[in-house]
């Protein structure tokens, strides 16, 4: 069944076609020709509203249940946004796993190639709330913390291999940046990166801030 009342629904919201066409599964040339086809009928959603699909796909086609487009496998982007923060995530990682969920649909819709899939997600970021922008003072704040992915040492001569922690602490005004690496992320060695780090900048911040 053609999705014409969610497209008609979300249009009245002020949805964009991309927009729509991400929400709904359905081709963004599916769109126009649902709203081209609204336009000429004179069909609102004040009217689809009170209509089944079927009533509203036979104000608008002349077979009705013909040549419907192939529905998409829909976009869960909290789910994308989700997998974007964690460490070494790629948005190409994260299209595969939606690529495979949507070979295993019971329903047969099909996967957005990669490209689309970009594009559905970039549209979809900048309808998010925009982040308070935070105003920094020279040498108030120091932000220390683990970077998430882990570094190797490797010792030249016989080739072994050392996993170890990465320390950074970056000052908020400057992004002036100190790191280096310990053996654990015990309390000695926490404590022990500072001290390095304060002679690095050579001052001792008002405040420290840890993730």
């Amino acid at each position: 069944m053609r999705k014409i009342r969610d497209v008609l629904r979300m249009k009245e919201k002020g949805h964009s076609h991309r927009e729509i066409t991400a929400s709904v599964g359905i081709s963004e040339g599916s769109v126009c020709d649902y709203l081209a086809r609204a336009r000429k009928a004179g069909l609102t959603w004040s009217d689809a509203g009170a209509m089944t699909d079927t009533e509203v796909e036979a104000c608008l086609f002349a077979l009705v249940g013909r040549n419907e487009p192939k529905p998409r496998y829909p976009i869960d982007f909290d789910w994308v946004a989700r997998e974007m923060r964690r460490t070494g995530v790629t948005l190409q990682l994260v299209w595969v796993e939606y690529r495979d969920a949507a070979r295993t649909d019971g329903e047969g819709r099909l996967p957005y190639q990669y490209s689309q899939f970009c594009d559905h997600y970039r549209v979809w970021r900048k309808t998010l709330p925009l982040v308070m922008r935070q105003e920094h003072r020279a040498g108030e704040k120091l932000f220390v913390d683990y970077s998430g992915k882990k570094l190797h040492v490797t010792d030249a001569k016989i080739g072994d291999r050392t996993e170890v922690e990465l320390f950074v602490a970056v000052l908020g005004a400057s992004n002036y940046t100190y790191a280096e690496a310990t053996r654990t992320q015990s309390v000695p060695d926490w404590l022990g990166s500072h001290v390095p780090a304060f002679e690095y900048f050579g001052c001792a911040p008002g405040v420290l801030v840890p993730d």
